[in-house]
């Protein structure tokens, strides 16, 4: 058990851009030959990627922090429960309302998982749909 300083300090240390799991997709998405854009600030929930000539948003989440269902990852921490559970639900509302607004715009979502990122064949399974956008549209 960390005390309630320590565990300020380790989880202000989480960076917000540039995870490994955020890196592992970017890494796949310029192997498949896909543009995309980081983090655009004209985007509602500044998604990690953009693919704007796929109108496609993608979003990778730590199963800790957005409470992956079912992620052995999606763990809470056993002092200061109460708190836990209230900043998982406002993480959970903030993402459905960051969906909504990208959809309203016309914009397709793609969410993955940190836990998907350590199979490579998953995500290439997730980018799927893009590279079959893009090879439409150069037929």
């Amino acid at each position: 058990m960390f005390s309630p300083e320590k565990r300020s300090a380790v989880m202000a240390a989480i960076p917000q851009t540039g995870t490994k799991p955020e890196l592992k997709v970017r890494k796949a998405a310029t192997l498949l030959g896909l543009r995309y854009r980081i983090a655009p600030r004209t985007l509602p929930g500044r998604p990690d990627l953009a693919f704007p000539g796929a109108k496609t948003a993608l979003f990778v989440h730590g199963c800790f922090w957005h409470r992956h269902g079912g992620c052995r990852f999606a763990t809470t921490p056993r002092s200061n429960i109460d708190f836990w559970q209230e900043k998982f639900a406002r993480n959970v509302s903030r993402d459905a309302a960051k969906e909504s607004a990208l959809e309203a715009r016309g914009w397709r979502l793609i969410v993955i998982w940190e836990c998907e990122t350590t199979k490579p064949e998953t995500v290439l399974e997730r980018l799927a749909p893009l590279v079959e956008h893009y090879r439409r549209d150069r037929d």
